[in-house]
């Protein structure tokens, strides 16, 4: 049966901030890599919290402790069911995904990694799944690899094309691999990574696997169990939900070995003045208050994109990354990175103007004139700063879409844009 089609137009009354802004100008918002809009859902089930059943969880066994520990715990397992997770003792809740990929650098790798170990990452990769590693390996002695990058001129005008050299995984994974921490789909680019050939070279060597998908969960699906991975790091936020939540599954044999990352309340079994014992899974790593009402708005956010489907999602957002492509590559001057093909992408566009003469336009000047026209990009570095200098740049602007967004947005950017050049080139 084909997948009932999604209706943006109608999807997009249950996000409040997409009907406009203040001044009275539509609101064209394509910063969903950064954050994602929140649908009324998910704001009334945090508030639903805050009215009814305000209360810390398992502390009390009062009637609003009780429902409150209740709505936590059902948010746990609905993320374990949409991930795929084997377990939801395996399934901890952290305050984003940097906290998640953080989580294992201490909790594992700062203990098991010795000097000579390699951890082997992506040219790719967000700062947050980058600089945890650097700091680990200045402390362990461990060496950090890296899957390079293939960059070259595409076949639109102003295009390069960027993906991982895969076809280097023999040379880099050998006996010495302890950890693979690699994207599941760029932040910059949009690319989806073929994690296959790579889970398969670190079980060859006996290496882990973490994946971090802050921005895969919110445009495919994810089965850990399928991956065959032993960590999965994603924030709330990135995804219809709350900032302030985000979620670290781990395979629970690994889990139970590593010692906690933070102490405090909650993480203890028992406590004397000389010593602790720790809780069970995956309370070890939840010291102090948890994010309660966040975890309860990230659990909305997985019941809203269920009742969507993954199948009516994948197909809008194909057509948003062709109506991308085709509006943004026919923009004078314009230099897009990243497949040019729709197939393994998601609609996430990171571009440069051309000034004319052989220079960049500062994508910050351009991300402030589109911000006077009503559009909503992100101009910088995009926290991917390696890659960006692999592509020959220091900075580019980036419109991302979810499914939220309509391909008349895409094709009422590219005029913006091409507005936007001329004012700043013109004499």
């Amino acid at each position: 049966m084909a997948p009932m089609a999604l209706d943006s137009e109608l999807v997009r009354n249950d996000f409040p901030v997409l009907k406009g802004t203040g001044s009275g100008r539509p609101a064209v918002y394509l910063d969903s890599a950064a954050t994602s809009q929140k649908p009324r859902s998910v704001i009334a089930a945090m508030n639903g919290y805050y009215e009814r059943f305000c209360a810390n969880v398992h502390r009390g066994s009062h009637a609003i402790a009780t429902e409150a520990t209740a709505a936590y715990e059902a948010a746990r397992d609905k993320v374990t069911r949409f991930v795929g997770a084997p377990a939801r003792e395996g399934v901890i809740f952290t305050k984003n995904c940097t906290e998640a990929i953080n989580l294992v650098a201490y909790a594992w790798a700062r203990r098991e990694l010795k000097a000579g170990d390699e951890i082997l990452l992506t040219a790719m990769e967000h700062h947050s799944n980058l600089v945890p590693w650097q700091m680990v390996a200045q402390d362990t002695g461990a060496v950090l690899r890296h899957i390079p990058i293939l960059a070259a001129p595409g076949r639109g005008r102003g295009h390069i094309e960027a993906a991982l050299d895969l076809e280097q995984l023999d040379e880099l994974v050998c006996d010495r691999t302890r950890l693979i921490a690699v994207t599941g789909m760029s932040n910059l680019l949009g690319a989806k990574v073929d994690l296959a050939p790579i889970v398969a070279a670190a079980k060859a060597v006996g290496a882990l696997v973490l994946v971090d998908a802050a921005q895969l969960v919110a445009h495919a699906p994810v089965d850990f169990e399928r991956l065959g991975i032993d960590f999965l790091a994603f924030s709330g936020h990135k995804m219809l939900g709350p900032t302030g939540i985000g979620v670290l599954v781990g395979r629970v044999s690994i889990l139970e070995k590593m010692s906690p990352f933070l102490g405090g309340g909650e993480m203890v079994r028992s406590a004397t003045l000389e010593q602790a014992t720790w809780s069970e899974l995956p309370y070890k790593f939840e010291a102090g208050t948890p994010p309660v009402a966040e975890a309860i708005g990230l659990g909305a956010a997985v019941d809203y994109l269920e009742s969507l489907g993954s199948a009516a999602m994948a197909e809008h957002e194909a057509v948003l990354t062709a109506a991308g492509l085709e509006a943004l590559g026919a923009v004078e001057g314009l230099v897009l990175y990243g497949n040019c093909s729709a197939q393994g992408r998601a609609p996430i566009f990171a571009f440069n103007l051309g000034d004319g003469e052989g220079g960049m336009i500062h994508p910050h000047d351009v991300e402030t004139l589109l911000a006077e026209q009503g559009f909503a990009i992100r101009g910088g570095h995009q926290c991917a700063k390696p890659l960006l200098l692999e592509l020959g740049v220091a900075a580019a602007c980036r419109a991302s879409c979810a499914f939220y967004n309509t391909p008349a947005e895409l094709e009422a950017l590219a005029e913006a844009l091409g507005r936007a050049r001329r004012f700043l080139l013109s004499p």
